[in-house]
């Protein structure tokens, strides 16, 4: 699983983790949207960028289909919801003793939940979405 392709995924993850970082990061703090709101902005624009750059430089998957294009949008669907909907919850919890604002603890959750979301992406790119075709 832990290959070049990781390598180069992760190379390619930092560019697309700032670029829609920041979008959910300033949607969020600097023009109020909500949590759900801000980070589903970074992940439909980062994904638009993540389709092309793994699809390319990453899994070098050789065809621009209606099928890929699928697989990759329920991909970051299935791991968005996994990844957001158990970030936010599980740093309540973990910060519950600290007094902190709601926004500290969403701007956290946000943070853990980007992680979160490129260890499940990976798996979920190279084993479904980008998967190199078998002959029969």
């Amino acid at each position: 699983m832990f290959d070049r392709s990781f390598i180069v995924f992760l190379l390619v993850g930092v560019a697309n983790t700032l670029f829609g970082t920041a979008i959910m990061l300033v949607l969020y703090n600097v023009f109020g949207c909500s949590y759900w709101l801000s980070s589903f902005c970074d992940y439909f624009f980062a994904s638009i960028l993540s389709y092309y750059l793994n699809k390319r430089f990453t899994f070098h998957y050789p065809r621009t289909d209606l099928r890929s294009v699928v697989r990759f949008a329920l991909n970051i669907v299935v791991c968005y919801l996994l990844a957001y909907g158990a970030a936010l919850p599980l740093t309540r919890a973990a910060l519950a003793q600290l007094d902190l604002s709601r926004k500290v603890v969403e701007n956290v959750a946000m943070l853990v939940g980007t992680v979160l979301f490129m260890l499940i992406n990976y798996a979920g790119q190279k084993f479904f979405a980008f998967r190199a075709e078998t002959k029969v």
